[in-house]
């Protein structure tokens, strides 16, 4: 039986599980950013403004699979493997960035789309290039920056997604949602996305991060590893789900936060482990 309330839910943690601190050779501070469930506007046909596709994951790319450009010029096109068409190219580009959305149709209903693969090329962070080239300062940077930045400039904004060459297949979801690496839907401010080399999905993980630019809350609490993320690497690196819809994203967007944290391990497996040992899946 699950913990009844706060007080429960504590004392289970605390008698049934030891807490491990995570570090990268040492170093037990690492980045923790913010993600969300978009919400899009699109059409089950391509008319009117309705003509950014989303794809279905291709049976073959062959062993030279298409850049995100090329398939932005057509690569895909005339397969059957369009499964939605949405109105903004800027909404769709964050919609592979953050793995999953709704999709509110043209005259009426939801639809929701999640995570399906990828295309295999490596993923490029277009914040780091942004970055790189002095457009948005390091201590700036924010995934609102970035949307901001490609709102006012459209055509540098297309080109520099380009520049990304990963690109990412959506199928439609049914029932709760949306579906985490791990299988089963996220809880919005209690699931985050781990770099799976290092850690296993759904262990408890107690966090500690404060943002190092915004204005906005410290976070310290018990989430679940439940997800994965391509620009998700590193032993110390995590992305917080922050649930649904504007205000969701609003702190996602902002979030850009150093800290740590702690796996929280069972004392029956807790006790097997090498002292300093990192966990990793089998």
């Amino acid at each position: 039986m699950p913990p009844e309330d706060d007080a429960a839910a504590r004392e289970f943690f605390e008698k049934g599980f030891i807490p491990f601190a995570v570090a990268d050779y040492g170093k037990a501070e690492g980045l923790f950013t913010g993600y969300y469930e978009i919400e899009l506007n699109g059409s089950r046909q391509r008319h009117g403004r309705y003509q950014t596709p989303l794809y279905r994951k291709p049976p073959d790319l062959g062993p030279e699979p298409p850049t995100r450009g090329e398939i932005e010029d057509g690569a895909l096109a005339g397969r059957g493997l369009e499964l939605l068409w949405v109105d903004d190219p800027i909404d769709a580009f964050f919609l592979q960035i953050q793995g999953s959305g709704r999709v509110r149709l043209k005259g009426g209903g939801t639809v929701r789309v999640g995570y399906d693969g990828q295309n295999g090329r490596p993923y490029v962070p277009v914040g780091r290039l942004l970055i790189e080239r002095g457009v948005i300062p390091r201590d700036k940077l924010t995934m609102a920056a970035i949307r901001s930045w490609m709102k006012q400039t459209p055509e540098a904004g297309a080109a520099l997604r380009r520049e990304n060459p990963s690109y990412v297949f959506f199928r439609e979801i049914k029932g709760d949602g949306p579906i985490g690496a791990e299988g089963v839907a996220l809880s919005a401010e209690r699931s985050i996305a781990v770099d799976r080399a290092f850690v296993a999905l759904g262990i408890p993980v107690w966090l500690e991060a404060d943002e190092r630019f915004a204005a906005a809350d410290s976070v310290r609490r018990l989430m679940v590893a439940q997800d994965t993320g391509g620009a998700i690497k590193g032993p110390v690196r995590g992305d917080v789900f922050w649930g649904t819809g504007d205000a969701a994203g609003s702190r996602a967007g902002i979030m850009n936060a150093s800290g740590r944290y702690y796996l929280l391990l069972p004392r029956a497996v807790a006790r097997r482990l090498v002292p300093g040992r990192l966990l990793r899946p089998d």
